[in-house]
């Protein structure tokens, strides 16, 4: 099978783009209906404290009443109250530590001192005490169940007979003690140091804490609990017109909702809310796909960009659709703001407020008070797109993020007092999922890195970087410079020409040697070294030779050295210098002589041969030059006529 040329490829995308760009549309479409939720979406906003301005709402069907959280929470710190902690009782410890007794009797008293015929009075009181101990038990108590008072109830299982009892009948080593110390003081004839240094290395809990059993019957009597508490009947209504949601009828609608849900979700036609989840998304998608043909045919003319596009919208959307199917606590956890940061930074303000309120729509349909989500994102978008104007500094993400944090605080604020209507009511812990969605947007920085290196084919930063630099050796001589002459003085009027043109030239070289000591990346040098290329300066050239026509002229006097641009970005670079600087002299720019200054320069660039070795395609020279002339019709307020 014969292979197509690399120029015949080319031919046949260019044929058939309009035909990819609808496949990317549908396949844009079919990947985010494919992955949201199947089901019926319930039709009410709830939220407590509004008035229901619905008809009456009357149930259609019997649903039980569920449980507040603070309820299950309180059921379940009850439930778990009533289950005592389980010991079981190793009755081998009190004969291991009693036949320890014996022996430790035996060999401490030869060196003890004391009357033989006392012995047996000894062993009986030590022996008989450390049993007594023994019998009444000894245990480690744990501090879970010493919270609120020091003694608790426990069930001791000794043989699978259960019997309860409180801590404080029972013995602990430290307790043990003290009550041995206290009866041996009453019997005088005896040396009870002696006996208690004994029993002190004897007391060990016979008592065993067993977690695993008491776990299993706390979990079992959680799970035995009920979420709900009382019905809602078959034509009961369940809240009338003109009514305010308090906290009780606030539940019954969250209850009817879930009743809603789940019995939409056992009979409701999942083909239709395919279909329908289709056509919504249809429809945002295709009015993206309007607005960059009527007003941005450049970026609609690019397949790339536009799957650019299609990509980061599918992107946003799928990430949703799976924080809702995998239960995500709290909805917000997600980088909305990601969206807007980076159309705006790899395109405009118009495209990336334009993608983002679709997608916030779309996102509207699959969450929980829609009304309230879209208020929070589209505000926390909207300052996101004005807070990075251009993106020069990485530090400006940082002060994005604060300021779209302090967005969401004072939203957040705003709609918790309006619900709450209580300082002292608000939940703070609810914030937290916006801290982490502004963290998670810093995510855009690396992206666009990624994204304009896939699809624009370039790497923007690198030119910012680049654009940055470039000129650092007129710092040299800053007022031989025309954009730093102000008070109208030109040194280069007592120069000669040759000189002039020297000090000009000089300024590559100079930063090129600044360049390195400060320790700049030889890519970003590499702009300094090719951004005039082998150029001449022009103007002092023929100067000369308008006022000394009968001289010879060395022609490399006033060349600058090169080498010409050996990347894309150069390239680019080289001709955005030499555009913005020739543009300082029109007088009243207009959309046609700022049209006609972007094609003289680039066609004089492509004339030296300076862009040859940067790799640059005509077609990709064409969007250089209708991007340079829309950015300098911005810069000078030009109108457009459309």
């Amino acid at each position: 099978m014969a292979k197509l040329s690399s120029s015949r490829q080319k031919a046949l995308l260019r044929k058939y783009s309009r035909n990819i760009k609808f496949l990317m549309m549908l396949a844009s479409i079919c990947l985010i209906v494919f992955t949201l939720p199947k089901q019926a979406k319930f039709s009410y906003e709830i939220a407590k404290g509004r008035i229901w301005n619905q008809k009456d709402l009357i149930s259609p069907y019997n649903f039980a009443i569920l449980k507040t959280q603070q309820e299950i929470e309180n059921d379940q710190k009850a439930a778990l109250a009533s289950v005592t902690p389980i010991y079981q009782l190793d009755s081998t410890v009190s004969e291991h530590q009693l036949d320890g007794f014996k022996s430790d009797f035996e060999i401490k008293w030869h060196n003890a001192g004391i009357n033989d015929r006392q012995k047996a009075k000894y062993f009986s009181a030590g022996y008989n005490l450390l049993k007594e101990i023994y019998d009444a038990g000894i245990l480690k108590p744990n501090p879970k169940y010493q919270q609120n008072t020091e003694n608790y109830r426990i069930t001791i299982l000794n043989k699978n007979i259960a019997t309860d009892k409180n801590t404080a009948d029972l013995f602990t080593a430290e307790k043990a003690l003290a009550y041995c110390e206290q009866a041996l003081s009453k019997q005088k004839d005896l040396d009870k140091a002696f006996l208690l240094d004994i029993i002190s290395n004897r007391l060990q809990p016979n008592l065993i804490f067993d977690n695993k059993l008491t776990s299993r019957l706390e979990r079992e009597v959680v799970e035995g609990l009920s979420t709900t508490r009382g019905m809602v009947e078959k034509g009961e209504a369940i809240v009338s017109k003109g009514s305010v949601i308090s906290d009780e009828v606030y539940q019954k609608l969250q209850s009817y909702k879930k009743a809603f849900e789940d019995n939409a979700r056992v009979n409701g036609d999942r083909r239709l809310v395919l279909l329908g989840q289709f056509l919504l998304v249809g429809i945002a998608i295709t009015l993206l796909m309007i607005f960059l043909y009527l007003f941005r045919k450049d970026i609609y003319n690019d397949n790339r960009l536009v799957s650019l596009i299609l990509l980061v919208v599918t992107a946003m959307l799928f990430t949703l659709s799976m924080a809702i199917k995998l239960q995500l606590p709290n909805l917000y956890y997600i980088p909305y703001c990601i969206v807007p940061i980076i159309i705006r930074i790899l395109f405009d303000t118009r495209l990336a407020l334009n993608i983002h309120l679709l997608v916030v729509l779309m996102a509207g349909f699959f969450v929980p008070n829609s009304f309230e989500f879209a208020y929070f994102e589209i505000t926390a978008g909207m300052v996101s797109i004005y807070s990075i104007k251009n993106l020069i500094r990485r530090e400006q993400f940082l002060i994005s993020a604060l300021i779209i944090t302090f967005t969401y605080f004072i939203s957040f604020l705003g709609i918790s007092f309006i619900r709450e209507g209580s300082l002292g009511s608000i939940d703070w812990v609810d914030f937290v999922p916006f801290v982490v969605s502004v963290l998670l947007t810093l995510l855009a920085y690396p992206l666009i890195y990624v994204f304009e290196k896939i699809f624009i084919g370039g790497n923007a930063l690198l030119v910012r970087a680049g654009a940055l630099y470039h000129d650092i050796g007129k710092l040299e001589n800053p007022l031989y410079f025309i954009e730093n002459q102000s008070s109208g003085f030109n040194p280069h009027d007592k120069l000669p020409y040759q000189e002039s043109a020297q000090i000009i030239i000089r300024h590559v070289s100079k930063g090129i040697e600044m360049a390195h000591k400060a320790n700049l990346p030889e890519i970003v040098i590499d702009f300094i070294r090719t951004h005039h290329g082998n150029t001449r300066v022009d103007y002092f050239f023929q100067s000369f030779l308008k006022n000394f026509p009968e001289k010879f002229v060395d022609e490399n006097t006033f060349r600058y050295p090169g080498p010409i641009p050996f990347s894309k970005e150069g390239g680019v670079l080289m001709l955005a210098d030499s555009v913005e600087a020739a543009s300082r002299a029109l007088k009243e720019p207009d959309e046609k002589s700022i049209s006609d200054l972007v094609d003289r320069i680039v066609k004089y660039k492509l004339d030296q041969n300076q862009l040859k070795d940067s790799n640059i395609t005509l077609k990709e020279i064409e969007t250089i030059k209708t991007i340079f002339k829309r950015m300098l019709m911005s810069i000078y307020h030009v109108r457009i006529d459309y």
